[in-house]
């Protein structure tokens, strides 16, 4: 910490790591976990809408989602999320932190409940009153993205600032993982309490009308991890750099911080140098970080189009390799435990460890090289399953009676799961870090909101766009699309050098506010001017 900057902030930056540390990880980390719950069980759950909603009779196939309702339905939700960052985000610097965290939370648990309520007499008037609220769910997911990383960054200390944000994150990794459990044991045990025929040629028999009540129960389950910490995050404090650097009271920040860290917090008299209030929309603002904004909405934006297409088409991915049979072969609920046990074995060896490798070491390496390897890894995987997806799809698949593949399901597996594993030890997990970090205190909220929807967008891309080329489970049209992935990868992998390492650095110090008080001045900025470390 610089000569000049305020000791509130110098005791948070060397503040030991305390109970308190980890009860914001978990407060906020159970935001994210709910987050990626709700965004992430729709998958499992499509199919079986399909079946349900849109079975024609002079066919006596299971019915199918059209390509457009089955884009909305997953597609919706993060429109929503999109519009939540931007807001959310604008208002978490207004209005601050704390305040705009309950709201969050209350429109998730509130949507989350009523996505399973949905109701209407037609099947277009059920899909249009799910795609409604799952609107407004993502919404509120929307503001926990920005609220959860900046008040992470800042209670954290310097030492250990980024383990901590990554640990937050890491809770969305859980929440896949617990996404596909929960629909794994609720299709079980439908299963066992019905018994179902495991394979009807009529519709009515192979989609029992039990399995109406399996998506509701799953999408309702989405609110109670936010409800159970509703309490808990109305009982944090406000974040000190908000309360000092936003508000200027230096006294009330560290009168908070001292109810709650165990440390020794003196109150020093400092005045803001007037030179260094620059807005958002000003050209010192662009002179200073307007390459840094780029550089994270950029590398965010691509890797959401390749990490939200590789999650959200697992159900067609799954069937086209093999790992899952095609849907005549099974009763609705059958097929709904069985895509949901293929993304709970990806999410439990790739998506979950790949998530606390970037805990425990980005601390140790820097946040800049996880995110060019795991870009860069990222793409070497996609271009594997890509160019051999036929030979590890199989020749066979369109003979086989069972709807099984002969090709290389395991080894499908395996690389499928690496790329999801590189991409949480990578930039899954920096693109949110980073962001909390770069930006000064009053820009903090917006900037990471403006980053997260950018992510948004392209995850919103994959959705309504990318998605085409999976839905039909064409196999030459799937292949064009993971290789297409790959391209994409590699360039995140180039913008990359565009965002500086902000490791060991005081939040003060990355934002260049430690020259906002006393002597300081840009000449103590961590950053220079370009950018550059």
């Amino acid at each position: 910490m610089t000569q000049g900057t305020p000791s509130v902030f110098s005791a948070l930056d060397n503040a030991k790591t305390q109970l308190y540390h980890f009860k914001a990880i978990v407060i906020a980390g159970m935001g994210f976990f709910t987050d990626a719950y709700d965004l992430f069980c729709i998958s499992a759950l499509v199919k079986l809408l399909g079946r349900l909603y849109y079975y024609d009779p002079t066919t006596g196939k299971p019915g199918k989602l059209p390509d457009d309702v089955s884009n909305a339905i997953q597609g919706v939700a993060l429109c929503g999320t999109f519009a939540g960052q931007l807001f959310f985000g604008w208002l978490g610097d207004r209005l601050g932190r704390k305040k705009v965290y309950g709201i969050t939370l209350v429109t998730m648990v509130g949507c989350a409940i009523a996505s399973g309520l949905s109701f209407g007499s037609t099947a277009r008037s059920v899909i249009g009153c799910l795609c409604f609220f799952r609107f407004w769910l993502g919404f509120g997911i929307g503001g926990d993205y920005p609220l959860s990383a900046v008040i992470m960054s800042e209670y954290a200390n310097q030492r250990t600032r980024g383990g901590f944000i990554a640990a937050v994150f890491a809770m969305q990794g859980v929440g896949i993982l617990v996404a596909g459990a929960v629909s794994m044991a609720v299709s079980k045990f439908f299963l066992l309490a019905y018994n179902p025929p495991a394979f009807q040629d009529n519709q009515v028999l192979s989609t029992p009308p039990q399995a109406d009540f399996v998506w509701r129960i799953v999408l309702m389950l989405g609110a109670v991890p936010a409800a159970l910490t509703y309490y808990w995050r109305m009982k944090m404090p406000e974040t000190a750099r908000f309360t000092a650097l936003v508000e200027g009271d230096h006294k009330k920040a560290a009168a908070d911080m001292m109810k709650v860290l165990d440390t020794d917090i003196p109150v020093e008299e400092t005045k803001r140098n007037p030179e260094n209030s620059y807005g958002l929309f000003s050209v010192e603002f662009v002179r200073r970080h307007g390459r840094h904004l780029i550089g994270t909405s950029t590398t965010w934006f691509l890797l959401d189009i390749a990490f939200y297409t590789g999650n959200l088409a697992q159900k067609d991915i799954f069937s086209s390799a093999g790992l899952v049979p095609k849907a005549p072969a099974m009763n609705a609920i059958t097929e709904v435990y069985k895509i949901a046990r293929a993304m709970s074995l990806v999410a439990l060896f790739g998506t979950v460890p790949g998530y606390w490798f970037t805990v425990f070491l980005i601390d140790k390496i820097g946040r800049f090289v996880i995110q060019l390897g795991g870009f860069l890894m990222m793409s070497l995987f996609m271009a594997i399953i890509g160019f051999r997806y036929s030979n590890l799809r199989g020749e066979t698949c369109k003979t086989s009676k069972t709807g099984f593949c002969h090709g290389h399901p395991h080894e499908f597996m395996v690389l499928y799961a690496l790329t999801f594993f590189f991409a949480n030890f990578g930039p899954n997990s920096t693109t949110f870090i980073v962001p909390a970090e770069l930006f000064p205190a009053r820009f903090r909220s917006t900037c990471h909101g403006i980053s997260a929807a950018s992510g948004k967008a392209g995850a919103i891309l994959a959705a309504f766009l990318v998605q085409r080329f999976t839905l039909d489970e064409d196999p030459h049209k799937i292949k064009k699309a993971i290789i297409g992935l790959a391209v994409v990868n590699f360039l995140g992998f180039l913008f990359t050098f565009m965002v500086p390492e902000t490791k060991g650095k005081s939040l003060e110090e990355i934002s260049g506010e430690d020259g906002d008080f006393g002597k300081g001045g840009e000449g103590q900025n961590g950053l220079h001017s370009d950018g550059m470390v």
